[in-house]
């Protein structure tokens, strides 16, 4: 019995070894990985200033921007691809703006109203999508109902460091 837990005290030290390094190295790349993620947050949080400050001066206190991602393309230099969720209230709206990029929006609920410069007064529905070119006015977006919410996810491609959304006077 005694050689047994002699032959056996040995491997329990060597994993006990093993294991506080695993967690040594686990916290150490944990911190890293925190700093890192610090480091990409506070880069990335520039990008939906423009959006958010449009959302203030819209229809109601209930519209939202919200930054999901935003990434530079490895393969396109100069251009990032930002990826936003617009949540509009009851008879919420964004005043006439321009995109520095080209923009496709998808409806996730509700139904929103688009209208670009020289184009229709559209309506769409969940899972419906628009596209708005580069530099294009975008004269109306709007929530459709004064009664339910909205929401879209909208995708940015555009120059580095490029406002995102430009509000046009009146």
């Amino acid at each position: 019995m005694r050689i047994a837990i002699r032959t056996l005290t040995p491997f329990a030290q060597q994993d006990w070894h093993r294991l506080s390094l695993a967690v040594v190295t686990g916290f150490a790349c944990a911190v890293g990985i925190a700093k890192t993620l610090t480091l990409a947050m506070s880069a990335t949080a520039a990008f939906p200033a423009p959006l958010c400050a449009e959302m203030s001066s819209s229809g109601t206190s209930l519209n939202k921007v919200e930054v999901i991602s935003s990434h530079a393309l490895p393969n396109v230099p100069g251009k990032r691809v930002t990826v936003v969720r617009v949540s509009y209230g009851p008879g919420g709206f964004t005043p006439p703006h321009r995109h520095g990029g080209s923009v496709t929006a998808y409806i996730t609920k509700g139904e929103v109203r688009s209208q670009l410069s020289g184009g229709p007064l559209e309506t769409f529905v969940v899972g419906q999508s628009f596209f708005e070119p580069p530099g294009a006015t975008h004269l109306v977006s709007a929530n459709a109902s004064n009664t339910e919410p909205a929401e879209l996810i909208a995708v940015f491609v555009a120059d580095e460091g490029a406002e995102l959304t430009t509000l046009l006077s009146k």
